[in-house]
């Protein structure tokens, strides 16, 4: 099996929050598995550098765009790098690899007929004397009446016009724009309908957050949708006549798992093609916010293009919150990742993002959930399954595994485990997988303490001896199972157990092997630090 993984590109014009990491770790989930199995599996995504919010981030602050592209990109790669996130490569949308790529596309789209020039009318700002991007466009939704952007709607996820918008301001100075004409390049979606309507109709793996919402656009009716832009920053349009005119950021965003899957290619001097087949299942992973952009727009994109892979597996997840309201950068109600990157351990942020992953609704980041979701099940259940079994060995057995007998029920449920996580993860069922194999662990404990083996080497030392030696399997074959979720301590876990690399089929350690003495898997938390996470959080919050 050949495994594609498209993972969402971040804009490069501030950190990371959580609610951004929770959208994306499915992907490095999914990687890791793919390749423990055996699949090959090509894993990218990358900065998005362009964008109107880089622009307004570089106004505000006095420096070019790629000032501000270079510190958010760095500070993501490193981010991702604690994370464990283990992409096939991690690029950026304003590398000239990239441009490159995507004017090949936008020439290939307009030789096929699918890019059309047209006068329109676009806002101008006579105070600021240019054409206003939409994201520099500010109003209400003419669909739902909330606050929106002049490209998209975040409270009914409708796509926007900026002309659309009711009491339309300018982001920079606050005046009412007017509206002069000027020509652009479209993106023929209309020509798409159909062909979307029975490609959707046949996606049955995809969530339902993206059927549903893929389904009303489509019922709707798609509408052309504007191909370039008046701006400063972004992919030069390859035609004479329009210079000073851009590629649409989000034509060219999502053509980043395109150009990304050519540049790891030359990189690598392997073939991106296969990726791009009927041979190739693709996963593409992000949240809700992006969802018709990669099942209307990227598909129209490919199939306008010719001869490329289409979107198989949507992950979009839903939302998280924060301590039971949303996200919110301009109000600094957020969390950073390179803040918990630097205080606590990447497992236990994986774990939590993951156990309690917005992947059917909503879900909510509390530090009370997150600090006791680390001391309940990392280290009350997990950790302290792997140490009380490995410094019993090491005290009673002198670090060497006990030649004992392992028990048959037990290895059949372990056999089974990675048939059923497997599904689940192919499925794109993350959450779900991490309960069931928690629900396991909950189980060995049981089994540990049910057995009792330290009155069993005392008084039935062959019995104790099978315990032991059961329970060893159980760890070993955890280091497997939860490695994709949990990977920093699935390395120490083998690295105790003497195991190069993690696979995706039981297994056993033989008997009399020598084990590395053991250290913690994870250190408590104190409680106190719920209080002064929460206290930190709400005094940085803007009233």
């Amino acid at each position: 099996m050949t495994i594609f993984i498209g993972a969402a590109w971040p804009y490069a014009n501030g950190s990371l929050h959580l609610g951004r990491v929770a959208s994306l770790l499915p992907g490095d989930i999914l990687a890791r598995y793919f390749r423990q199995k055996g699949e090959e599996v090509l894993y990218v995504s990358g900065s998005d550098c362009h964008g109107t919010p880089i622009s307004i981030r570089a106004s505000q602050e006095g420096v070019e765009p790629r000032a501000i592209t270079n510190r958010y990109h760095q500070e993501f790669t490193e981010c991702f790098r604690k994370l464990g996130f283990s992409y096939d490569l991690y690029t950026r949308t304003d590398d000239k690899f990239h441009h490159q790529v995507v004017q090949q596309l936008f020439l290939i789209l307009l030789d096929h007929g699918y890019l059309y020039k047209k006068a329109v009318e676009q806002t101008y700002c006579t105070v600021c004397e240019q054409f206003l991007p939409d994201r520099y466009v500010e109003g209400l939704c003419p669909h739902c009446g909330s606050e929106a952007r002049g490209d998209q709607c975040d409270a009914c996820s409708a796509l926007l016009d900026p002309l659309e918008l009711h009491n339309p301001k300018c982001k920079l100075c606050k005046h009412t724009p007017t509206i002069r004409q000027t020509d652009h390049y479209f993106l023929a979606l209309s020509k798409f309908q159909s062909q979307l309507e029975s490609y959707v109709e046949k996606c049955d793996e995809w969530r339902d957050n993206a059927v549903q919402l893929t389904r009303r656009y489509l019922n709707e009716g798609l509408h052309d949708r504007a191909a370039t832009r008046d701006l400063t920053w972004g992919i030069d349009v390859p035609l004479e006549g329009f210079e000073g005119k851009k590629i649409y950021v989000w034509i060219e965003a999502v053509s980043g798992y395109l150009s990304a899957s050519m540049q790891w290619a030359e990189a690598t001097s392997s073939n991106w093609e296969k990726f791009w087949s009927d041979e190739v299942t693709a996963y593409y992973v992000h949240g809700k916010d992006n969802i018709p952009f990669h099942t209307l727009i990227l598909p129209a994109i490919l199939l306008g293009v010719g001869q490329l892979h289409l979107p198989d597996r949507i992950i979009s997840n839903e939302y998280l919150t924060l301590e039971g309201r949303k996200f919110s950068t301009s109000n600094h109600w957020a969390v950073w990742l390179p803040y918990v990157l630097d205080r606590y351990h990447p497992d236990s942020l994986r774990y939590f993002l993951t156990a309690n992953g917005p992947e059917q609704r909503d879900t909510d980041f509390s530090w009370r959930a997150f600090i006791h979701s680390h001391n309940g099940e990392l280290l009350g259940a997990f950790g302290n399954f792997v140490n009380r079994n490995l410094m019993f060995l090491m005290k009673s057995f002198q670090g060497e595994v006990p030649s004992g007998q392992m028990d048959g029920a037990v290895r059949h449920q372990l056999e089974s485990l990675y048939v059923h996580i497997g599904a689940l993860l192919e499925a794109g069922k993350c959450k779900f997988a991490l309960e069931a194999l928690f629900a396991y662990i909950r189980s060995a404990n049981k089994f540990f303490d049910e057995h009792r083996p330290w009155i069993q080497v005392k008084e039935s030392p062959a019995d104790g001896a099978d315990t032991l030696y059961t329970c060893l399997q159980i760890i070993a074959n955890l280091s497997n199972l939860l490695s994709p979720f949990l990977p920093f301590s699935c390395d120490k876990i083998r690295s105790f157990l003497g195991i190069k690399a993690p696979g995706w089929s039981y297994m056993e350690i033989p008997p009399l092997t020598q084990l590395q003495a053991p250290e913690p898997l994870f250190e408590r938390i104190d409680t106190c630090r719920i209080e002064e996470e929460t206290s930190k959080l709400k005094n940085s919050c803007c009233p």
